[in-house]
């Protein structure tokens, strides 16, 4: 049998974007499975989430929000470190970076060679990549919890570490009064969870416990449709915690048992591909989930730094 292309590197074609309206003033775009991004108005100033993979690919989306606001935007809020969510920053001019103090901690640390690792992996997100003038550095950053009041009768966003999940410092968009959060990649909705950085047993448990309590109407997540109503919410959010309570099963029992690495990623394929497979990036994924579950199992707290040269080996090792 021939070796699967490497991650997302023959993942070339484009995928369709799709902007919606979820309220007064709060807007997402969607992709087919690539990583969603959003915006919120306050009265005279916009909230950006996420900020794609460079400033080219950036400026797209901006256009697309400026057919329905002129605002400036004053907060350029950034869920976790992951380089396809942060190096367009530059694009936003915002006045304000925001971040978890955990994540700015995890761009001191690692935020270079996982530039170097996403690039690889999905070159086709990092369009015109030569416009990427760094790293992103946050100028605020918050512990558990940041309140920006939206001004008018707009109400309040909520910023809020609800636990170590896909990272160690992830945070969600909360708007209570419009009842819409936007996840990242806490939660996905139809689409595969990369867990390379998580922490499995945190995040199956409180921090996915924490982001239902919301009690939200719709859901934004880091990939896939958005959820809309209480049914479809909760559907995601559990979901996504199926997938990584099946991870823990499987790849736990191959490790109780004396297994190896490969043993436990045939194992969660053949669990997890009947439901998932089709899904976006699941293929991709997979080997990086299964390696830091491993690690997780053998007492390893805190991710091994992913490098391009890791990324090869690990690729080669259980997909190759």
């Amino acid at each position: 049998m021939a070796a699967k292309p490497f991650a997302s590197s023959a993942d070339l074609g484009v995928k369709e974007q799709t902007l919606e309206v979820l309220a007064d003033g709060v807007y997402a775009l969607t992709a087919e499975g690539d990583p969603n991004i959003g915006a919120i108005e306050g009265e005279d100033f916009l909230v950006c989430f996420e900020a794609l993979a460079t400033p080219v690919a950036a400026r797209r989306w901006l256009a697309r929000l400026r057919e329905h606001t002129d605002k400036p935007v004053r907060y350029l809020v950034l869920s976790h470190y992951h380089a396809v969510r942060v190096l367009g920053a530059s694009a936003f001019d915002a006045e304000v970076i925001v971040s978890s103090e955990q994540t700015r901690h995890l761009i001191a640390e690692r935020g270079r060679q996982d530039w170097e690792s996403e690039y690889g992996r999905m070159p086709r997100l990092f369009e015109e990549p030569e416009s990427i003038p760094g790293l992103t550095w946050p100028t605020l950053t918050f512990r558990d919890t940041l309140i920006i009041e939206l001004g008018g009768d707009r109400g309040r966003l909520v910023l809020q570490f609800l636990g170590r999940g896909h990272t160690e410092g992830d945070i969600v968009a909360w708007l209570p009064e419009q009842g819409i959060v936007f996840a990242g990649d806490l939660v996905e909705s139809q689409a595969a969870l990369y867990t390379g950085d998580a922490f499995h047993f945190d995040w199956a448990a409180g921090t996915l416990d924490r982001v239902k309590a919301l009690g939200a109407q719709q859901l934004v997540g880091g990939r896939g449709r958005i959820a809309k109503g209480r049914d479809q919410v909760d559907a995601a959010i559990e979901q996504t915690r199926d997938f990584l309570r099946t991870m823990q099963r499987t790849v736990g029992e191959a490790h109780r048992a004396g297994g190896t690495l490969q043993d436990a990623f045939a194992a969660t394929h053949a669990a997890l591909a009947p439901q998932y497979g089709a899904w976006p990036i699941f293929e991709h994924c997979l080997p990086f989930d299964v390696s830091r579950l491993w690690d997780e199992f053998s007492g390893i707290e805190r991710p091994v730094i992913w490098t391009a040269e890791r990324d090869r080996a690990v690729w080669d090792q259980l997909q190759g």
